[in-house]
This record gives structure tokens, C-alpha cells and sequence, in this order.
């Protein structure tokens, strides 16, 4: 699996960017950047995360800095799924 794309994919479809994530590099910004991804957009992210992977997530687990880029939200998950 590559973990890169299927979060492209998730991101792509929750937030509807209408396959603008095509173009996306590990150095794109995500939170802050992307109007889409707001309180809300985050929230359904997690919730996405959680289903596609199979991933449980606590609270104290999720900050900011995990939703700056695609490469660190990527290796949040690569993360997760190894641990």
C-alpha cells in the first residue's frame, strides 16, 4: 500500500478538492492552506484516517503540526500503521 496516495485519496474525497491533490507533493501545505480543511474538514479527516486504516486515535495523539503538510500527516500515518 502506499501510504502517500491512499492519504491523497482520503483527502481528495472527504474534502472534496475535486482531484486538485493530482498535484500535491509531501511539501504541500495542508492546515492553513487549504480552506477545506477547517475545524470541520479536520474532524472528518480523523474520522476518515480511522476507517481507511484501521486506526484507533486518541486525542492527545492529534496536534497542529500532524495537519501541516502532506508528507507530515503521511508519516503520522506510516506511524501508526507500524506501531
Amino acid at each position: 500500500m502506499d501510504t502517500q496516495q491512499e492519504v491523497l485519496a482520503l483527502l481528495d474525497e472527504l474534502l472534496g478538492l475535486g482531484g486538485r491533490t493530482a498535484e500535491f507533493t509531501r511539501d504541500t501545505p495542508l492546515l492553513g492552506a487549504l480552506p477545506e480543511l477547517d475545524s470541520m474538514g479536520v474532524v472528518a479527516l480523523l474520522g476518515g484516517l480511522e476507517e481507511r486504516f484501521g486506526l484507533v486515535l486518541a486525542d492527545d495523539e492529534i496536534e497542529g503540526a500532524t495537519f501541516a503538510t502532506v508528507g507530515t500527516l503521511t508519516d503520522f500515518v506510516a506511524a501508526r500503521l507500524a506501531a
